[in-house]
Protein backbone atom coordinates (compact mmCIF):
# COMPACT_ATOMS: atom_id res chain seq x y z
CA UNK A 1 0.00 0.00 0.00
CA UNK A 2 1.73 3.69 -0.87
CA UNK A 3 2.52 5.40 2.10
CA UNK A 4 0.90 8.89 2.41
CA UNK A 5 3.30 11.82 2.05
CA UNK A 6 2.28 13.83 5.34
CA UNK A 7 2.47 17.85 4.91
CA UNK A 8 4.49 19.34 7.79
CA UNK A 9 2.40 21.70 10.25
CA UNK A 10 3.20 24.76 12.68
CA UNK A 11 1.77 22.59 15.18
CA UNK A 12 3.40 19.59 14.82
CA UNK A 13 7.36 21.25 15.39
CA UNK A 14 9.67 22.12 17.81
CA UNK A 15 10.70 25.71 18.68
CA UNK A 16 13.33 27.23 16.40
CA UNK A 17 16.85 27.04 17.32
CA UNK A 18 19.85 26.69 14.88
CA UNK A 19 22.53 24.55 15.36
CA UNK A 20 25.85 26.34 13.48
CA UNK A 21 27.68 22.14 12.03
CA UNK A 22 23.81 21.71 10.89
CA UNK A 23 22.56 22.81 7.27
CA UNK A 24 18.75 24.52 7.05
CA UNK A 25 16.68 25.08 4.45
CA UNK A 26 13.85 27.52 4.48
CA UNK A 27 11.63 28.80 1.57
CA UNK A 28 10.12 32.40 2.71
CA UNK A 29 8.11 32.00 -0.74
CA UNK A 30 6.66 29.44 -3.50
CA UNK A 31 6.16 26.43 -1.23
CA UNK A 32 2.34 27.47 -1.29
CA UNK A 33 1.69 29.00 -4.21
CA UNK A 34 2.77 29.87 -7.56
CA UNK A 35 5.23 32.77 -7.48
CA UNK A 36 7.15 35.25 -5.03
CA UNK A 37 10.20 32.12 -5.18
CA UNK A 38 12.19 32.96 -2.04
CA UNK A 39 14.83 30.08 -0.27
CA UNK A 40 17.16 30.89 1.95
CA UNK A 41 19.89 28.49 2.90
CA UNK A 42 21.84 28.25 6.64
CA UNK A 43 25.00 26.88 7.78
CA UNK A 44 27.73 27.92 10.41
CA UNK A 45 26.26 31.32 10.84
CA UNK A 46 26.14 32.29 7.50
CA UNK A 47 23.12 32.40 4.81
CA UNK A 48 22.52 32.13 0.99
CA UNK A 49 19.62 32.92 -0.74
CA UNK A 50 18.17 31.42 -3.86
CA UNK A 51 16.00 33.85 -6.06
CA UNK A 52 13.58 36.71 -4.96
CA UNK A 53 10.58 36.87 -7.15
CA UNK A 54 7.33 38.58 -7.17
CA UNK A 55 3.64 36.94 -7.50
CA UNK A 56 0.13 38.20 -9.33
CA UNK A 57 -2.36 39.54 -6.65
CA UNK A 58 -5.84 37.98 -6.75
CA UNK A 59 -9.39 38.96 -5.84
CA UNK A 60 -8.94 39.39 -2.53
CA UNK A 61 -6.12 41.99 -2.81
CA UNK A 62 -8.29 44.88 -4.72
CA UNK A 63 -6.27 47.94 -6.04
CA UNK A 64 -3.13 45.32 -5.99
CA UNK A 65 -1.38 43.72 -8.96
CA UNK A 66 2.00 42.29 -7.52
CA UNK A 67 2.67 40.34 -4.50
CA UNK A 68 6.55 40.15 -2.95
CA UNK A 69 7.71 37.53 -0.29
CA UNK A 70 8.28 39.33 3.08
CA UNK A 71 11.54 39.02 3.52
CA UNK A 72 11.66 40.27 7.06
CA UNK A 73 13.40 37.17 8.96
CA UNK A 74 16.08 37.10 6.00
CA UNK A 75 16.74 41.21 7.03
CA UNK A 76 17.52 40.55 10.44
CA UNK A 77 20.27 38.31 9.30
CA UNK A 78 21.29 40.47 6.17
CA UNK A 79 24.98 40.65 7.96
CA UNK A 80 25.76 37.02 7.43
CA UNK A 81 23.82 36.89 4.04
CA UNK A 82 26.95 36.08 1.43
CA UNK A 83 24.78 36.35 -1.16
CA UNK A 84 22.04 36.35 -3.64
CA UNK A 85 21.65 33.92 -6.33
CA UNK A 86 19.32 34.02 -9.25
CA UNK A 87 18.68 31.36 -10.91
CA UNK A 88 17.04 32.75 -14.18
CA UNK A 89 15.36 35.60 -15.40
CA UNK A 90 11.65 35.18 -14.58
CA UNK A 91 9.82 37.44 -12.54
CA UNK A 92 8.39 35.19 -10.06
CA UNK A 93 12.50 34.29 -9.48
CA UNK A 94 13.70 37.77 -9.90
CA UNK A 95 10.91 40.19 -10.10
CA UNK A 96 11.25 41.28 -6.12
CA UNK A 97 15.01 42.07 -6.19
CA UNK A 98 14.75 45.85 -7.40
CA UNK A 99 12.09 46.55 -4.60
CA UNK A 100 13.76 44.76 -1.59
CA UNK A 101 17.22 44.33 -2.49
CA UNK A 102 17.80 47.97 -0.77
CA UNK A 103 16.82 46.19 2.71
CA UNK A 104 19.41 43.13 2.00
CA UNK A 105 22.39 44.93 -0.03
CA UNK A 106 24.46 42.07 -0.36
CA UNK A 107 25.74 40.81 -3.79
CA UNK A 108 24.03 39.57 -6.33
CA UNK A 109 25.02 36.53 -8.38
CA UNK A 110 23.43 35.54 -11.92
CA UNK A 111 24.59 34.71 -15.66
CA UNK A 112 24.62 37.17 -18.28
CA UNK A 113 21.28 37.35 -19.54
CA UNK A 114 19.73 37.69 -15.87
CA UNK A 115 21.99 40.58 -15.27
CA UNK A 116 21.36 42.48 -18.13
CA UNK A 117 17.79 42.67 -17.55
CA UNK A 118 18.34 43.03 -13.49
CA UNK A 119 20.69 46.54 -14.90
CA UNK A 120 17.68 47.12 -16.80
CA UNK A 121 15.32 47.14 -13.60
CA UNK A 122 17.90 49.01 -11.33
CA UNK A 123 18.14 51.85 -13.58
CA UNK A 124 14.32 52.72 -12.99
CA UNK A 125 14.70 52.44 -8.68
CA UNK A 126 17.62 54.38 -7.84
CA UNK A 127 17.84 53.08 -4.17
CA UNK A 128 19.90 49.88 -6.29
CA UNK A 129 21.98 52.10 -7.67
CA UNK A 130 24.94 50.45 -5.42
CA UNK A 131 23.99 47.02 -6.24
CA UNK A 132 26.85 44.79 -7.59
CA UNK A 133 26.05 41.88 -10.03
CA UNK A 134 28.70 39.12 -10.50
CA UNK A 135 28.27 37.17 -13.48
CA UNK A 136 28.40 33.27 -13.57
CA UNK A 137 27.74 30.99 -16.01
CA UNK A 138 26.79 27.08 -16.48
CA UNK A 139 29.90 24.88 -15.34
CA UNK A 140 31.05 27.76 -12.88
CA UNK A 141 32.16 27.07 -8.97
CA UNK A 142 31.50 29.89 -6.48
CA UNK A 143 32.46 29.56 -2.93
CA UNK A 144 30.41 32.18 -0.49
CA UNK A 145 31.60 31.51 2.91
CA UNK A 146 30.51 27.89 4.16
CA UNK A 147 29.00 27.62 0.86
CA UNK A 148 30.49 25.77 -1.97
CA UNK A 149 28.68 25.94 -5.27
CA UNK A 150 28.30 24.44 -8.97
CA UNK A 151 26.35 25.65 -11.70
CA UNK A 152 24.46 23.54 -13.93
CA UNK A 153 22.58 24.75 -17.28
CA UNK A 154 18.98 23.82 -16.91
CA UNK A 155 16.66 23.35 -20.19
CA UNK A 156 13.87 25.92 -19.88
CA UNK A 157 11.79 28.85 -21.37
CA UNK A 158 14.16 31.29 -20.73
CA UNK A 159 17.88 31.24 -21.82
CA UNK A 160 20.79 30.38 -19.30
CA UNK A 161 18.75 29.14 -16.52
CA UNK A 162 20.86 27.09 -13.87
CA UNK A 163 20.55 25.00 -11.20
CA UNK A 164 22.95 24.49 -7.74
CA UNK A 165 25.00 22.21 -6.43
CA UNK A 166 25.57 23.13 -3.11
CA UNK A 167 27.84 22.12 -0.59
CA UNK A 168 28.51 22.29 2.95
CA UNK A 169 30.63 20.47 5.67
CA UNK A 170 26.97 19.21 7.14
CA UNK A 171 25.60 18.20 3.86
CA UNK A 172 25.01 18.40 0.02
CA UNK A 173 21.69 20.29 -1.89
CA UNK A 174 21.09 20.18 -5.67
CA UNK A 175 18.71 23.15 -6.09
CA UNK A 176 17.25 22.67 -9.15
CA UNK A 177 15.72 26.47 -10.05
CA UNK A 178 12.95 25.96 -12.86
CA UNK A 179 13.66 22.95 -15.73
CA UNK A 180 12.61 20.77 -18.24
CA UNK A 181 14.44 17.89 -20.51
CA UNK A 182 13.94 19.56 -23.58
CA UNK A 183 16.39 17.81 -26.12
CA UNK A 184 16.23 20.43 -28.97
CA UNK A 185 15.71 24.10 -27.58
CA UNK A 186 15.57 26.92 -30.03
CA UNK A 187 17.84 29.07 -27.86
CA UNK A 188 19.88 28.31 -24.80
CA UNK A 189 21.38 24.85 -23.53
CA UNK A 190 19.36 21.66 -22.70
CA UNK A 191 19.82 20.49 -19.26
CA UNK A 192 23.12 19.28 -19.07
CA UNK A 193 22.71 15.18 -17.70
CA UNK A 194 26.27 14.61 -17.58
CA UNK A 195 26.88 17.15 -15.12
CA UNK A 196 23.84 15.89 -12.84
CA UNK A 197 24.73 12.54 -12.98
CA UNK A 198 28.40 13.06 -12.04
CA UNK A 199 26.97 15.19 -9.19
CA UNK A 200 24.79 12.21 -8.16
CA UNK A 201 28.09 9.96 -8.28
CA UNK A 202 29.66 12.74 -5.49
CA UNK A 203 25.98 12.31 -3.29
CA UNK A 204 23.28 14.54 -2.86
CA UNK A 205 21.29 14.57 0.37
CA UNK A 206 18.43 16.84 -0.71
CA UNK A 207 16.91 17.27 -4.09
CA UNK A 208 15.09 20.50 -3.86
CA UNK A 209 12.88 20.75 -7.12
CA UNK A 210 10.52 22.27 -9.06
CA UNK A 211 6.83 20.73 -8.74
CA UNK A 212 5.05 22.60 -11.38
CA UNK A 213 4.25 20.05 -13.73
CA UNK A 214 4.36 16.78 -10.67
CA UNK A 215 1.16 15.88 -11.71
CA UNK A 216 1.18 15.66 -15.80
CA UNK A 217 2.68 12.59 -17.30
CA UNK A 218 5.07 12.33 -20.12
CA UNK A 219 7.62 14.97 -21.24
CA UNK A 220 7.20 18.51 -21.46
CA UNK A 221 8.61 18.30 -25.20
CA UNK A 222 11.06 20.85 -27.49
CA UNK A 223 10.58 24.29 -28.38
CA UNK A 224 11.89 23.11 -32.14
CA UNK A 225 8.18 20.97 -31.89
CA UNK A 226 6.81 24.47 -30.83
CA UNK A 227 8.42 26.45 -34.15
CA UNK A 228 7.14 23.65 -36.19
CA UNK A 229 3.55 23.87 -35.20
CA UNK A 230 3.60 27.67 -34.93
CA UNK A 231 4.95 27.41 -38.60
CA UNK A 232 1.83 25.93 -39.87
CA UNK A 233 -0.73 27.60 -38.05
CA UNK A 234 0.73 30.61 -39.29
CA UNK A 235 0.81 29.42 -42.64
CA UNK A 236 -2.32 28.69 -42.73
CA UNK A 237 -4.01 31.91 -41.92
CA UNK A 238 -4.37 33.94 -45.36
CA UNK A 239 -7.08 31.83 -46.56
CA UNK A 240 -10.65 31.96 -46.42
CA UNK A 241 -11.99 33.51 -43.13
CA UNK A 242 -8.40 33.50 -42.15
CA UNK A 243 -7.63 36.24 -44.09
CA UNK A 244 -6.13 39.02 -41.81
CA UNK A 245 -3.64 39.58 -39.74
CA UNK A 246 -2.28 37.54 -37.24
CA UNK A 247 -1.90 38.28 -32.96
CA UNK A 248 0.22 35.85 -31.16
CA UNK A 249 0.40 35.94 -27.84
CA UNK A 250 3.28 34.44 -25.22
CA UNK A 251 5.17 34.85 -22.21
CA UNK A 252 7.37 37.46 -23.35
CA UNK A 253 10.27 35.80 -21.84
CA UNK A 254 10.59 33.23 -24.25
CA UNK A 255 12.92 35.14 -26.77
CA UNK A 256 13.04 31.20 -28.64
CA UNK A 257 9.69 31.06 -29.19
CA UNK A 258 9.60 34.92 -30.42
CA UNK A 259 12.67 33.72 -32.92
CA UNK A 260 10.23 30.90 -34.36
CA UNK A 261 7.17 33.16 -34.53
CA UNK A 262 9.57 35.86 -36.56
CA UNK A 263 11.10 33.21 -38.93
CA UNK A 264 7.53 31.56 -39.60
CA UNK A 265 6.22 35.09 -40.55
CA UNK A 266 8.52 35.91 -42.70
CA UNK A 267 8.57 32.59 -44.54
CA UNK A 268 4.79 33.29 -45.25
CA UNK A 269 5.35 36.94 -46.36
CA UNK A 270 4.62 39.09 -42.85
CA UNK A 271 6.20 41.34 -41.72
CA UNK A 272 6.09 41.26 -37.60
CA UNK A 273 5.56 43.76 -34.96
CA UNK A 274 5.76 43.91 -31.33
CA UNK A 275 3.73 45.42 -28.42
CA UNK A 276 4.49 45.55 -24.90
CA UNK A 277 7.00 47.10 -22.88
CA UNK A 278 8.53 44.08 -21.45
CA UNK A 279 8.72 42.40 -25.34
CA UNK A 280 10.62 44.95 -26.09
CA UNK A 281 12.77 44.89 -23.12
CA UNK A 282 13.54 41.07 -23.44
CA UNK A 283 14.00 41.42 -27.06
CA UNK A 284 16.40 44.33 -26.24
CA UNK A 285 18.19 42.16 -23.37
CA UNK A 286 18.68 38.94 -25.80
CA UNK A 287 20.13 40.98 -28.39
CA UNK A 288 22.72 42.54 -26.46
CA UNK A 289 23.56 39.20 -25.09
CA UNK A 290 23.95 37.88 -28.50
CA UNK A 291 20.60 36.11 -28.92
CA UNK A 292 18.32 37.20 -31.82
CA UNK A 293 21.45 37.78 -34.24
CA UNK A 294 19.61 36.04 -37.41
CA UNK A 295 16.14 37.93 -36.78
CA UNK A 296 15.38 41.55 -38.81
CA UNK A 297 13.91 44.54 -37.17
CA UNK A 298 10.80 44.96 -36.04
CA UNK A 299 7.44 46.93 -37.70
CA UNK A 300 7.46 50.10 -35.07
CA UNK A 301 3.97 50.52 -33.59
CA UNK A 302 2.99 53.98 -35.12
CA UNK A 303 3.57 51.79 -38.51
CA UNK A 304 1.06 48.82 -38.15
CA UNK A 305 -2.07 51.03 -39.24
CA UNK A 306 0.40 51.28 -42.81
CA UNK A 307 0.84 47.35 -43.21
CA UNK A 308 -1.81 45.68 -44.94
CA UNK A 309 -3.67 42.90 -42.50
CA UNK A 310 -2.96 39.78 -44.39
CA UNK A 311 0.93 41.36 -44.75
CA UNK A 312 1.04 41.47 -40.36
CA UNK A 313 1.62 39.69 -37.56
CA UNK A 314 1.78 41.65 -34.46
CA UNK A 315 3.63 39.69 -31.12
CA UNK A 316 1.54 41.45 -28.51
CA UNK A 317 1.69 41.06 -24.19
CA UNK A 318 -1.02 39.98 -22.37
CA UNK A 319 -1.49 36.01 -22.21
CA UNK A 320 -2.29 36.17 -18.25
CA UNK A 321 -5.04 38.57 -18.91
CA UNK A 322 -3.30 41.31 -17.57
CA UNK A 323 -5.73 44.27 -17.49
CA UNK A 324 -3.54 46.36 -18.89
CA UNK A 325 -1.30 44.47 -20.95
CA UNK A 326 -1.59 45.04 -24.64
CA UNK A 327 -3.86 42.09 -25.67
CA UNK A 328 -6.73 42.95 -23.01
CA UNK A 329 -6.56 46.60 -24.28
CA UNK A 330 -6.98 45.30 -28.07
CA UNK A 331 -9.51 43.32 -26.92
CA UNK A 332 -11.27 45.95 -25.68
CA UNK A 333 -11.21 48.20 -28.75
CA UNK A 334 -9.00 50.58 -27.23
CA UNK A 335 -6.13 50.11 -28.70
CA UNK A 336 -4.93 52.77 -31.80
CA UNK A 337 -2.52 51.06 -33.95
CA UNK A 338 -4.53 47.88 -33.67
CA UNK A 339 -8.12 46.77 -33.79
CA UNK A 340 -9.24 43.15 -34.04
CA UNK A 341 -11.86 42.30 -37.14
CA UNK A 342 -13.65 39.54 -38.72
CA UNK A 343 -10.65 37.40 -40.39
CA UNK A 344 -7.99 38.30 -38.23
CA UNK A 345 -6.42 34.87 -35.78
CA UNK A 346 -5.35 35.70 -32.54
CA UNK A 347 -3.01 32.76 -31.28
CA UNK A 348 -2.56 31.95 -27.25
CA UNK A 349 1.06 30.42 -27.35
CA UNK A 350 0.98 30.21 -23.75
CA UNK A 351 -0.76 28.14 -20.78
CA UNK A 352 -2.53 29.52 -18.39
CA UNK A 353 -1.27 30.25 -14.96
CA UNK A 354 -3.40 29.11 -11.72
CA UNK A 355 -5.76 31.86 -10.76
CA UNK A 356 -5.91 33.62 -14.18
CA UNK A 357 -8.17 31.87 -15.92
CA UNK A 358 -11.09 34.04 -15.42
CA UNK A 359 -9.57 37.17 -16.77
CA UNK A 360 -7.81 35.15 -19.93
CA UNK A 361 -11.79 33.87 -20.62
CA UNK A 362 -13.04 37.38 -20.44
CA UNK A 363 -9.97 38.47 -23.45
CA UNK A 364 -10.87 35.38 -25.41
CA UNK A 365 -14.61 36.48 -25.31
CA UNK A 366 -13.78 39.52 -26.36
CA UNK A 367 -11.96 38.69 -29.21
CA UNK A 368 -14.13 36.06 -30.71
CA UNK A 369 -16.75 38.74 -30.36
CA UNK A 370 -14.67 40.72 -32.41
CA UNK A 371 -15.01 38.03 -35.37
CA UNK A 372 -11.39 36.73 -34.72
CA UNK A 373 -10.31 33.11 -35.24
CA UNK A 374 -8.67 31.77 -31.86
CA UNK A 375 -5.85 29.28 -32.24
CA UNK A 376 -5.50 27.80 -28.30
CA UNK A 377 -2.63 25.53 -27.14
CA UNK A 378 -4.96 22.64 -25.63
CA UNK A 379 -7.28 22.25 -28.47
CA UNK A 380 -5.02 22.93 -31.42
CA UNK A 381 -3.32 19.61 -33.51
CA UNK A 382 -0.56 21.76 -33.89
CA UNK A 383 2.16 21.63 -31.09
CA UNK A 384 2.00 25.72 -30.39
CA UNK A 385 3.27 25.70 -26.54
CA UNK A 386 5.44 23.32 -24.04
CA UNK A 387 5.18 24.33 -20.56
CA UNK A 388 9.53 25.45 -19.39
CA UNK A 389 8.71 22.98 -16.77
CA UNK A 390 9.24 19.07 -16.02
CA UNK A 391 6.64 15.93 -16.30
CA UNK A 392 6.72 13.12 -14.24
CA UNK A 393 9.29 11.07 -16.65
CA UNK A 394 11.44 13.98 -16.58
CA UNK A 395 11.42 14.16 -12.91
CA UNK A 396 12.08 10.74 -12.73
CA UNK A 397 15.39 11.80 -15.17
CA UNK A 398 16.69 13.50 -12.71
CA UNK A 399 16.14 11.75 -9.54
CA UNK A 400 17.41 8.82 -11.72
CA UNK A 401 21.10 11.00 -12.06
CA UNK A 402 21.13 12.51 -8.53
CA UNK A 403 20.34 10.07 -6.26
CA UNK A 404 19.44 11.90 -3.94
CA UNK A 405 18.79 10.74 -0.40
CA UNK A 406 15.83 12.87 0.77
CA UNK A 407 13.58 15.41 -1.45
CA UNK A 408 11.91 18.83 -0.77
CA UNK A 409 9.58 19.84 -3.23
CA UNK A 410 9.15 23.46 -4.24
CA UNK A 411 7.66 25.37 -6.54
CA UNK A 412 3.87 25.01 -6.57
CA UNK A 413 0.86 24.80 -4.34
CA UNK A 414 0.18 21.91 -2.12
CA UNK A 415 -1.63 20.20 -4.52
CA UNK A 416 2.11 19.95 -6.84
CA UNK A 417 4.35 19.38 -3.96
CA UNK A 418 2.36 16.49 -2.34
CA UNK A 419 2.38 15.07 -5.87
CA UNK A 420 6.40 15.44 -6.52
CA UNK A 421 6.51 13.95 -3.26
CA UNK A 422 4.78 10.78 -3.33
CA UNK A 423 6.95 10.50 -7.13
CA UNK A 424 10.30 10.34 -5.40
CA UNK A 425 8.58 8.09 -2.94
CA UNK A 426 7.59 5.88 -5.44
CA UNK A 427 11.29 6.09 -7.05
CA UNK A 428 12.84 5.29 -3.64
CA UNK A 429 13.71 8.36 -2.32
CA UNK A 430 13.33 7.85 1.62
CA UNK A 431 13.85 10.83 3.48
CA UNK A 432 10.79 13.50 2.53
CA UNK A 433 9.97 16.98 3.66
CA UNK A 434 6.69 18.88 2.19
CA UNK A 435 7.39 22.73 3.43
CA UNK A 436 5.23 25.28 3.97
CA UNK A 437 6.41 28.87 3.37
CA UNK A 438 8.60 29.75 6.53
CA UNK A 439 9.60 26.45 7.33
CA UNK A 440 12.96 25.52 8.36
CA UNK A 441 14.23 22.25 7.51
CA UNK A 442 17.07 20.52 8.77
CA UNK A 443 18.89 18.44 6.38
CA UNK A 444 21.41 15.86 6.31
CA UNK A 445 22.31 12.68 5.14
CA UNK A 446 20.57 10.60 7.58
CA UNK A 447 17.29 12.99 8.17
CA UNK A 448 15.12 15.94 6.44
CA UNK A 449 12.94 17.10 9.33
CA UNK A 450 10.81 20.54 9.72
CA UNK A 451 12.65 21.81 13.31
CA UNK A 452 10.97 25.30 13.53
CA UNK A 453 8.94 27.85 11.36
CA UNK A 454 9.81 31.25 10.59
CA UNK A 455 7.69 34.56 10.15
CA UNK A 456 6.63 34.72 6.30
CA UNK A 457 3.81 35.92 4.53
CA UNK A 458 3.30 38.76 1.56
CA UNK A 459 4.16 42.60 0.88
CA UNK A 460 1.53 44.18 -1.64
CA UNK A 461 2.83 46.59 -4.07
CA UNK A 462 1.10 49.62 -4.31
CA UNK A 463 2.46 52.91 -6.59
CA UNK A 464 3.83 54.46 -3.92
CA UNK A 465 4.84 51.60 -1.06
CA UNK A 466 5.04 48.33 0.25
CA UNK A 467 2.43 47.17 2.89
CA UNK A 468 1.75 43.49 4.09
CA UNK A 469 -0.63 41.81 2.19
CA UNK A 470 -3.15 42.00 5.24
CA UNK A 471 -2.68 45.38 5.74
CA UNK A 472 -5.71 47.25 6.73
CA UNK A 473 -5.85 49.30 4.01
CA UNK A 474 -6.39 46.76 2.02
CA UNK A 475 -8.70 44.71 4.14
CA UNK A 476 -11.13 47.28 3.83
CA UNK A 477 -10.74 47.77 0.00
CA UNK A 478 -12.03 43.99 0.44
CA UNK A 479 -15.31 45.08 2.29
CA UNK A 480 -15.95 47.80 0.30
CA UNK A 481 -15.46 45.95 -2.43
CA UNK A 482 -18.11 42.95 -1.45
CA UNK A 483 -20.64 45.10 0.62
CA UNK A 484 -20.75 48.55 -0.58
CA UNK A 485 -20.15 51.79 1.43
CA UNK A 486 -22.51 54.20 3.97
CA UNK A 487 -21.07 57.29 4.91
CA UNK A 488 -22.68 59.74 7.18
CA UNK A 489 -22.02 62.76 8.45
CA UNK A 490 -23.15 64.56 11.10
CA UNK A 491 -23.31 68.07 12.29
CA UNK A 492 -24.40 68.61 16.35
CA UNK A 493 -24.50 71.28 18.82
CA UNK A 494 -22.01 70.78 21.99
CA UNK A 495 -25.20 69.52 23.86
CA UNK A 496 -26.21 67.06 20.90
CA UNK A 497 -28.26 69.64 18.98
CA UNK A 498 -28.59 69.46 15.10
CA UNK A 499 -26.70 71.77 13.70
CA UNK A 500 -27.38 71.17 9.76
CA UNK A 501 -29.39 68.52 7.98
CA UNK A 502 -27.17 64.88 8.25
CA UNK A 503 -25.17 64.40 5.16
CA UNK A 504 -25.52 60.56 3.36
CA UNK A 505 -23.07 59.34 0.53
CA UNK A 506 -24.28 55.70 -0.21
CA UNK A 507 -21.57 53.53 -2.52
CA UNK A 508 -22.59 50.23 -4.50
CA UNK A 509 -25.73 49.76 -3.05
CA UNK A 510 -28.53 51.93 -5.23
CA UNK A 511 -29.42 52.19 -8.77
CA UNK A 512 -31.58 54.70 -10.07
CA UNK A 513 -32.94 51.98 -12.71
CA UNK A 514 -33.75 49.87 -9.71
CA UNK A 515 -37.39 49.32 -8.44
CA UNK A 516 -38.55 52.06 -5.79
CA UNK A 517 -38.39 49.27 -2.52
CA UNK A 518 -34.57 48.92 -3.58
CA UNK A 519 -33.85 53.16 -3.78
CA UNK A 520 -33.06 53.40 0.04
CA UNK A 521 -31.40 56.84 0.67
CA UNK A 522 -34.70 58.37 1.73
CA UNK A 523 -35.38 55.65 3.99
CA UNK A 524 -32.43 55.69 5.63
CA UNK A 525 -32.62 59.48 6.68
CA UNK A 526 -35.95 58.29 8.02
CA UNK A 527 -34.08 56.03 9.97
CA UNK A 528 -31.07 58.17 11.11
CA UNK A 529 -33.78 60.35 12.64
CA UNK A 530 -35.09 57.93 14.44
CA UNK A 531 -31.67 56.68 15.70
CA UNK A 532 -31.06 59.89 16.60
CA UNK A 533 -34.65 61.03 18.64
CA UNK A 534 -34.22 57.38 20.52
CA UNK A 535 -30.41 58.45 21.85
CA UNK A 536 -30.07 60.38 25.50
CA UNK A 537 -28.82 63.47 26.06
CA UNK A 538 -25.89 61.63 27.85
CA UNK A 539 -25.59 59.60 24.43
CA UNK A 540 -25.76 62.70 22.23
CA UNK A 541 -23.11 64.33 24.05
CA UNK A 542 -20.68 61.20 23.71
CA UNK A 543 -19.13 60.68 20.45
CA UNK A 544 -17.99 56.89 20.90
CA UNK A 545 -21.31 55.92 21.76
CA UNK A 546 -23.09 58.33 19.02
CA UNK A 547 -21.00 56.98 16.50
CA UNK A 548 -21.29 52.95 17.45
CA UNK A 549 -25.02 53.52 17.77
CA UNK A 550 -25.78 55.35 14.61
CA UNK A 551 -23.40 52.52 13.14
CA UNK A 552 -25.06 49.68 13.99
CA UNK A 553 -28.80 51.14 13.18
CA UNK A 554 -27.47 51.98 9.43
CA UNK A 555 -25.87 48.41 8.97
CA UNK A 556 -29.06 46.69 10.57
CA UNK A 557 -31.14 49.14 8.28
CA UNK A 558 -29.16 48.10 4.93
CA UNK A 559 -28.86 44.42 5.57
CA UNK A 560 -32.63 44.22 6.59
CA UNK A 561 -33.31 46.15 3.25
CA UNK A 562 -31.14 44.71 0.73
CA UNK A 563 -29.35 41.55 2.66
CA UNK A 564 -25.94 43.51 2.83
CA UNK A 565 -24.27 44.33 5.66
CA UNK A 566 -22.28 47.78 3.85
CA UNK A 567 -19.16 49.25 5.27
CA UNK A 568 -20.46 52.16 7.42
CA UNK A 569 -18.21 55.20 8.69
CA UNK A 570 -19.17 58.19 10.76
CA UNK A 571 -18.04 61.81 10.63
CA UNK A 572 -19.26 63.67 13.53
CA UNK A 573 -18.42 67.55 13.78
CA UNK A 574 -19.33 69.53 16.92
CA UNK A 575 -20.15 73.10 16.78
Amino acid sequence: MRKKVEKETAASVKPLSLDPDKLYFCPLGGSEQFGVNCNLYAHDGSWLMVDLGMGFADHRMPGIDIVLPNIDFAVEHKENIRGLIVTHAHEDHIGAVAHLWPRLRCPIYCTPFTAELMRRKFQENPACAEATIQEIKAGDTLTLGPFAMEFVAMAHSIPETVGLYIQTKAGTVYHSADWNMDPNPVIGEPTDMDALTKIGQRGVDAYIGDSTNAMKPGRAGSEHEVAKGLANVIAQCGQGDKSGKILVTLFASNIGRIESIYKAAVENGRRVALIGRSLHRMVGAGRNCGYLQDIGEFVAEEDIPNIPPEKLLVIVTGSQGESRAALAKISRGNFASVQVKPGDTVIFSSKEIPGNERDIQTIKNNLAASGAHLVLSRESEDSIHISGHACRDEIIDILGALKPKGAIPVHGEHVHLLAQAELARDFGVQNICVPVNGAVIEISGQKIEMIGRVETGLLAVEPKRLVASDHLGIRERRRIQNSGVVHLSLVLGRRGGMAADPELTIIGLTDPDQPEEYQIEENLYDEIFEIYEGLSKKDLADDEILYEKMRVGIRRFVNYTLGIKPFTTIHILRV
